[in-house]
Order: structure tokens, then sequence, then C-alpha cells
């Protein structure tokens, strides 16, 4: 059986921009995903939290 995986983007919470894609199984990660990761409009690292991308 295939694990049911989820596109997700990665939007930086200063600036607004989804910088980032990834793939995410919500039965077993069902809490939003928050990560530091670098924010080249800003040019220094940033949160990014996860936003629903459109299909």
């Amino acid at each position: 059986m295939a694990a049911i995986r989820i596109k997700i983007g990665l939007k930086c919470q200063e600036s607004g921009d989804i910088n980032y894609t990834t793939w995410k199984n919500p039965k077993t990660h069902s809490e939003k995903f928050e990560v530091k990761k670098y924010s080249p409009r800003l040019r220094k690292h940033t949160i990014h939290k996860e936003v629903k991308l459109k299909s």
C-alpha cells in the first residue's frame, strides 16, 4: 500500500513569499510544519511555515 503524501509550500513569515516546496504525510505529521530557512529576498534566515499549494 502506497503512503499518502501531499505537496506543501513553505512561506516566509516576514516577506510572505513561498520560497520552498516539500512533501508531507498528514497521517504521521498532523501538526503544521515550521522551520528556519534562508529567504533570498531578505538575504537572511527566517521562519518558514507550511501553507497549502493550489493543485
